[in-house]
């Protein structure tokens, strides 16, 4: 099966029901992530997309993280960023699957020619609207910043992690689809009552959050007292879900950006 016997544009409505519905063909393995990580094929009523599934059987245990509820946390953090209204996060679902129950999202393609929007640059090179986050250099010394662009799409995932506290925002999690659209996956590690929140996306630090974001959080934390925080309750702890009403209302309080943590390391590793 190409590329081409697929049908990628959907509604969230019709994706979700061919998550939840949709035959499963197996396609292959992603080796590179950590956890048990699955490209497939859902079909339903003649329609195929691609997926990604993660088995809650290829979870690896972690000290910070209950075992086996890394899938619902990936199902959670799609819920808040359905709420919010920028739909950042590829429809997620937790399912039964070719290895037991699951979590399953939508597959973004990514065109060939897509410039990346973080990264590693030569240290005197940094892009023009771009933010340095960290220093760096190869192993020959030469020396490199790690840094991202000043892309208000990607202002939004970082109100995002920090709502749902993402301990492991990898440049490489950030992805840009053929609709020019951008999205953030693989939020297993969220929603920890601890701050942990971990990413690469730290130019904004202590800057004054814009507008539409204190718009978003506003709604957001009307809804975690009712359908959200219902839905949230289903996947997460009630200590877990009390935990991001909190960081909300933090947020709102501040009305800015957060800045990294002198307790946690800021940036995951590796960070793309």
């Amino acid at each position: 099966m190409t590329s081409a016997d697929l049908r990628p544009v959907l509604d969230e409505s019709d994706a979700l029901r061919l998550l939840l519905g949709g035959e499963f063909e197996l396609e292959g393995r992603l080796v590179d992530a950590s956890n048990t990580t699955l490209r497939g094929f859902l079909t339903l009523d003649g329609v195929t997309v691609r997926c990604v599934y993660k088995p809650v059987r290829g979870e690896r245990p972690l000290w910070d993280f209950p075992d086996g509820t890394l899938a619902g946390r990936e199902v959670g953090a799609y819920l808040v960023s359905r709420a919010t209204g920028w739909d950042l996060i590829p429809p997620t679902v937790l399912r039964d699957g070719p290895l037991g129950p699951g979590a399953c999202q939508l597959w973004i393609d990514e065109p060939e020619e897509t410039e990346p929007l973080v990264g590693f640059v030569p240290a005197g090179s940094l892009p023009a609207r771009w933010f340095r986050v960290a220093a760096a250099q190869d192993d020959d010394g030469t020396p490199y910043a790690l840094a991202h662009a000043d892309d208000p799409r990607l202002a939004r995932l970082a109100v995002l992690d920090a709502v749902i506290n993402n301990a492991d925002r990898k440049g490489g999690h950030v992805l840009v689809g053929s609709d020019d659209r951008i999205y953030g996956v693989d939020h297993g590690v969220c929603f920890h009552v601890d701050d942990k929140l971990r990413t690469v996306l730290w130019g904004w630090s202590r800057r004054i959050l814009p507008p539409d974001a204190l718009e978003m959080l506003e709604s957001l934390a009307e809804g975690l007292v009712g359908p959200l925080g219902e839905s949230l309750a289903e996947h997460l702890t009630l200590s877990e879900v009390t935990a991001v009403r909190g960081r909300v209302a933090r947020l709102l309080a501040t009305t800015s950006f957060p800045e990294p943590s002198e307790e946690w390391p800021p940036i995951p590793w590796p960070p793309i």
